[in-house]
Formats: C-alpha cells, sequence, structure tokens
C-alpha cells in the first residue's frame, strides 16, 4: 500500500491557492466554534437559566458527534462525492449557527452542536481528500500543514473576538462568525475539483456502530475519571456498580467495543469487501508510529490546555480574555511553526524532524515544571511555552504528512477519518488523565500537609471534604473557611498550604508530560527515512 521513495522527486503543475483558502477556512470554522463554546458558557447559563454542567453539554455532545461518526462520514463522501458532501454539511454548519443565535432555551444550542458535530464528522475527512484532489507534491505539503497552522490561530481569534463579544454584547454573536465562515467556505468550494463519487461504496452500518459505541464510551470515561471516580465511585456518579465507578467501566467496554470493531473490519477486508475504514493505510509500521506520535502530540496539547486555563481562571480568579493574552505565545508560535516546518522537509526526514522536535518538547515541559511559578507572565514561562510551540507545530504537520503522502489518493478519505478520530480520542484522554492526575497529586498533597500542621486541629479538618479537593482561588478558599470554626491565623495557614500545594501539583503535572514527551521517541524512531518530497504519485 505504501509508496516507497524514488530517487527523484517528481514534477507536478503548481495550482492556485485559492481553492485552499476555502478548505483553511474550513478548518478554522470548526476550530473556531469549539474555540467559542467554553467562553459562551456564562451567558449561556446566564440567559437560560441552566447550571454549568447542563451548558457545558453543548461541548461534550460536538466532541462526542465528530468522534462516532467521522469514520462513518469518509465513506459518505467516497460514496457521495467530496465536493458534493462537503458543501451539503457546511449547510448543516450555517443551521448550527442560526440554532445558537436565536435558540430559546439550552436545548435548542445543545441540538445546534450535535448538528454542528456532526458536519465537522465529514468535513475532517473531506478536507485531506480534497487537498489530496486538488494539490501534489510540495504544495500538497504545505495545504496539510496549513490545517494544523488553522487550528492555532483559530483558538486565539476565538479567545480575542469571543472575550470581545462576551464582554461588550454578549455570546450569541459569537456566532455570526461561524456562520459567515460557513457562508464564504461554500462560496469558496465552487473552486474545488473532486470526483463524482462511487454509488459502488457500501457502508458497513454494524461496524460504523461498533465504532460510534466504542468512541462515545472512552470519550465519557475518560472524562468522568474525576467527576465519578477513578475506580471507586464518587456521591456524582450517575450510578454505581457495586462501590465501581462507572468511569473506567465504561473505559473497558469501550476498548472491547474497539476491538470488536477492529475484527469486524479485518473480516470484511478478507472477504474482498468494502471496510467502513480501509486498515491498509496501517499495514506498515512507519504508518502505526504516525497514528502513535499524533496520539501523544495531541494529547499533550489537550493536557497543557486544559491546565494553563485552569490555572488562570480559577485559581488566579482571572477572565478568558486573559487566559487568551497568556496562551498566545504557545498557540501563535504552533501557527507559525506549522505553517513553515514544510520548508524543512526538502533536507530532513520525517524521523530526524520528529526526534528533535520531541526532544525540543520534552525539555520545554521539563523547563516550565521548574521555572512556572503562581505568576503566570514571566519572562522563563513564556519562553518555555514558546518553545513547547515550536516543537508541538512541527509534529502536528510530520505524523499528519507522513500518513496522507504515504496513503494513494483514493484513500486519503481513510486517512482523514483516522486523523479525526484519534485526535478527538486524544483530546479527550488528555484533558481527562491530566485532570484526575492533577485533582488526585492536590488532594493527597493537602492532606499530607494538613497532618503536618498541629495548628490545624482535627475538628477543623472534619468541617472541610478533603474527599472532594479541586483547584480554587484564595479568595473561594477563605469564603469557603468562614463557614468554618476556623480563626484568623488558620485561615492564612490553609491558604498558604492550598498555594503551596498547587503550585507543586502544576510543576509535576509538567514533568509527568515531560516524560510522556520523552517515551514518544520510541515511535518517533520509526518515523520514515524519506523525504516527503520524494514519495511518488
Amino acid at each position: 500500500m505504501t509508496a516507497r521513495p524514488s530517487a527523484q522527486t517528481p514534477a507536478f503543475e503548481k495550482r492556485s491557492w485559492a481553492p485552499m483558502v476555502g478548505l483553511f477556512l474550513a478548518q478554522v470554522l470548526m476550530s473556531f466554534n469549539v474555540a467559542a463554546l467554553p467562553i459562551s458558557l456564562g451567558g449561556m447559563v446566564q440567559d437560560f437559566g441552566v447550571p454549568p454542567t447542563t451548558a457545558s453539554s453543548t461541548i461534550v455532545v460536538y466532541g462526542l458527534s465528530v468522534a462516532a461518526l467521522v469514520m462513518t462520514g469518509a465513506k459518505l463522501g467516497q460514496r457521495v462525492g467530496w465536493v458534493l458532501i462537503f458543501r451539503c454539511v457546511l449547510l448543516l454548519f450555517i443551521v448550527s449557527s442560526l440554532m445558537m443565535l436565536f435558540g430559546p432555551t439550552v436545548a435548542w444550542a445543545i441540538g445546534g452542536q450535535v448538528l454542528a458535530g456532526a458536519a465537522a464528522a465529514i468535513i475532517v475527512p473531506a478536507l485531506v481528500a480534497l487537498i489530496a484532489e486538488n494539490y501534489k507534491g510540495e504544495q500538497q505539503a504545505t495545504a496539510v500543514g496549513s490545517l494544523g497552522s488553522a487550528r492555532a490561530i483559530s483558538g486565539v481569534s476565538a479567545f480575542l473576538i469571543g472575550g470581545t463579544l462576551g464582554t461588550l454584547v454578549g455570546w450569541r454573536p459569537i456566532f455570526v462568525v461561524t456562520l459567515v465562515l460557513a457562508i464564504i467556505v461554500i462560496a469558496l468550494s465552487f473552486k474545488l475539483r473532486g470526483d463524482k463519487g462511487d454509488a459502488s461504496v457500501k457502508i458497513d452500518l454494524l461496524a460504523s456502530a461498533l465504532v460510534g459505541i466504542a468512541i462515545v464510551m472512552l470519550t465519557l470515561g475518560f472524562n468522568n475519571l474525576n467527576g465519578w471516580g477513578v475506580l471507586l465511585a464518587t456521591d456524582s456518579a450517575p450510578f454505581v456498580l457495586g462501590s465501581l465507578s462507572p468511569a473506567p467501566v465504561l473505559v473497558v467496554l469501550g476498548i472491547v467495543c474497539g476491538q470488536l470493531f477492529f475484527l469486524r473490519t479485518r473480516s470484511r477486508m478478507r472477504q474482498g469487501k468494502v471496510p467502513l475504514v480501509d486498515l491498509s493505510v496501517l499495514d506498515h509500521s512507519t504508518e502505526r508510529s504516525a497514528v502513535y506520535a499524533m496520539f501523544i502530540i495531541v494529547s499533550m496539547e489537550a493536557a497543557v490546555n486544559f491546565t494553563v486555563p485552569i490555572y488562570i481562571q480559577v485559581v488566579q480568579g482571572r477572565t478568558p480574555f486573559d487566559t487568551s493574552l497568556a496562551m498566545m505565545p504557545f498557540n501563535l508560535t504552533v501557527f507559525i511553526t506549522a505553517t513553515l516546518i514544510v520548508r524543512f522537509y526538502k533536507k530532513y526526514t520525517p524521523r530526524t524532524i520528529a526526534l528533535f522536535s520531541f526532544g525540543l518538547t520534552t525539555a520545554a515541559l521539563a523547563w516550565l515544571s521548574f521555572v512556572v511559578t503562581n505568576n503566570w507572565e514571566t519572562l522563563p514561562t513564556i519562553l518555555g511555552l514558546i518553545a513547547f510551540g515550536i516543537g508541538q507545530g512541527a509534529l502536528v504537520t510530520l505524523v499528519f504528512n507522513v500518513l496522507v503522502t504515504a496513503a494513494p489518493k483514493h484513500l486519503a478519505g481513510d486517512v482523514g477519518s483516522l486523523r479525526g478520530t484519534t485526535q478527538n480520542l486524544a483530546s479527550a484522554v488528555g484533558t481527562a488523565v491530566m485532570g484526575a492526575v492533577l485533582v488526585s497529586t492536590l488532594s493527597a498533597g493537602i492532606a499530607t500537609s494538613v497532618q503536618d500542621h498541629p495548628d490545624l486541629p482535627q475538628e477543623l479538618v472534619a468541617q472541610v471534604d478533603l474527599d472532594n479537593v479541586n483547584f480554587m482561588s484564595n479568595e473561594a478558599l477563605e469564603d469557603r473557611l468562614q463557614e468554618t470554626t476556623a480563626t484568623g491565623e488558620q485561615v492564612a495557614e490553609a491558604v498558604a498550604i492550598n498555594e503551596e500545594q498547587r503550585l507543586r501539583t502544576l510543576k509535576l503535572g509538567f514533568l509527568i508530560l515531560a516524560g510522556l514527551s520523552a517515551v514518544a521517541a520510541i515511535p518517533a524512531s520509526r518515523l520514515p527515512k524519506y523525504r516527503p518530497g520524494e514519495i511518488p504519485e
């Protein structure tokens, strides 16, 4: 399946970048919508009169829709034709934006994000397939790189535009941006060329159901490890299996369904039938290594994107706009690096670039674990985020390029669906596991510190639920302790312990991520030695 390097780089006809503008904006559309949802939560809570957990369901249902439907979406694109189905699902995004703008209840907002997720499940593989059909050689590598940079710039713009609109006007006008973007992308789609589809392509409904159930279970399981309990059920668990938390049970069941999906897919391939996703895109160790590396990269990015905002907003009590400014060095660096890294493909192999980049992310995360303080705007911290962004931007583009250039054009949709599934699952796992690790570490650290401070008696500790310790600001902790019998000196001591343990937990979190990044050298060492420009058509 995989094309082997040739002695000479083939010459390809240069095409206009006008079609790529539409594909770039389609990626911006999806990423902006995702980044806008957390900013809108406060406004939705106020407008709809619902608790934050209900409003946050908009984020959950979007991610679940994308992850569960992306493989089926790839097959629909092959059957109907990529350009036609691309335009159709953009109409779904328009409907979604209108529901967010005018919906009278939170159910409308949740429904709107279900539609947006379903549309994104087809847009994700469509972007890869349409790039493969419209660009070749160096242009293709640049086009693929732009998708990674689009994700980064969308996050920055969503925080800046969304934070400004949310402060001055309200949360709904944020989705005027997604509405306008969807209309522009539809207009630009008429510059795209693509085949008319293949009606003979069959969709394996059983495999579609298995992979959908597997991803939903894995996502729900990992996302609720902290809330429902890593092993034993907490009071917030929706149900209890004996004393066991449903979160790890869902993870195990998700893995089982995933294995059944692979068995079903391999069986159909042996019988000569069309599978839901062609696993031949993973025939060689280089392609599998690219997927493993992609999972690690995205999970690390999700962990950092979870850790930094929660520390700035929850611990420091600052606004989403302040968070966007703090994350600006990282996001801009990812954007620039993802765009420019393709220039190095002519001189260095994927293996060399990956090993260097993972080395850089490891050093950056280890550096952050030593230099980060309660003041996020220090120069050493900013330099650490910039270094991590350089490695991250290079890796996201590189491993995606390895998969795209290794697969024949007719399997580009399968590569796109594989990318979508990997990224969404890795994002959920990275966020959830990092949250569980940080909260567990913080809880253990505070419990140990309390025992070491005899001036905080057990009678006082018993009035505070240490089983539900979480990140909170000094002001929030002081307010909570005012409801107890704590004296002024004891409140000050408790605040000092909380501040010390928060920072220690944050440092440990970065050190754990540095270890994960170092382990990634294993799959990175198995990436191809050839240069992407040497791959023949």
